[in-house]
């Protein structure tokens, strides 16, 4: 019953690998006239190599000049679509929240039981984290900056409503169906999901050299998406 879910990464490959594919897409015949008659289809561009840029390099270290480069687009393009590269950053940020959240929306969690249901979101966030790195990355680096671009954007905290939302309606049919103890906030609860899977991606290159353990094999990530599932369900169970 705990198949992994299967998210392909949103930003595939190794940083040289998305920045070559950014620019062979650039190198198109027709390229000058896409990005000027397809905007939608320039700003997903821009914003796809942005974040790898931001990702890797944060906002003080990543550059709009190197951005332009790899899109074959201008600083002049990208200001005009993003403002500025502060805007540009926010904009980044929108669009790593807006796509878990829009994936989440997709789980159907009111169509499972509830433990069934939690099972599936916690599986479902170890798997999108782990295939996501730069999703962990753009996070940590605006925890970095203490959560100054995140207050910026009304986007960012309305994105986050639906998923409190659906933690609040998997636990209270928990609790109503008498499988979840019913002393736990919902907020806490999506923290410790969120704390369980974002250690297992941030943290686990300096966790495996300080005790020696391999923790990107198959056994092994299939072994610890398992630990955190059951800790989660355990730890709401009466």
């Amino acid at each position: 019953m705990n198949e992994m879910v299967q998210n392909p990464p949103l930003v595939a490959g190794t940083r040289a690998t998305r920045q070559r594919a950014a620019r062979e897409a650039a190198a198109t015949p027709g390229a000058d006239r896409v990005r000027v008659n397809d905007p939608d289809r320039t700003m997903a561009n821009i914003l796809q190599v942005a974040t790898a840029e931001f990702a890797d390099k944060g906002l003080a270290g990543a550059r709009i000049d190197e951005i332009a480069a790899l899109t074959s687009s201008s600083k002049r393009m990208i200001y005009y679509y993003f403002g500025s590269k502060e805007g540009l950053y926010v904009a980044v940020l929108e669009d790593a929240y807006r796509r878990i959240r829009r994936i989440e929306s997709e789980l159907h969690l009111e169509d499972l039981a509830p433990e069934q249901a939690l099972r599936t979101l916690v599986g479902f966030t170890v798997d999108y984290q782990l295939a996501n790195p730069d999703f962990i990355r753009l996070v940590m680096n605006e925890n970095m900056h203490r959560g100054e671009y995140i207050t910026q954007s009304a986007t960012i905290q309305e994105l986050n409503i639906p998923v409190i939302h659906a933690v609040r309606d998997v636990y209270q049919r928990g609790v109503a169906a008498g499988v979840f103890r019913p002393d736990v906030d919902p907020v806490d609860l999506h923290m410790s999901i969120s704390a369980l899977c974002f250690f297992n991606v941030a943290n686990r290159h300096t966790f495996g050299a300080i005790f020696k353990r391999s923790l990107d094999t198959p056994a092994a990530t299939a072994q610890r998406r398992e630990s955190i599932i059951e800790m989660i369900v355990r730890f709401l169970r009466p």
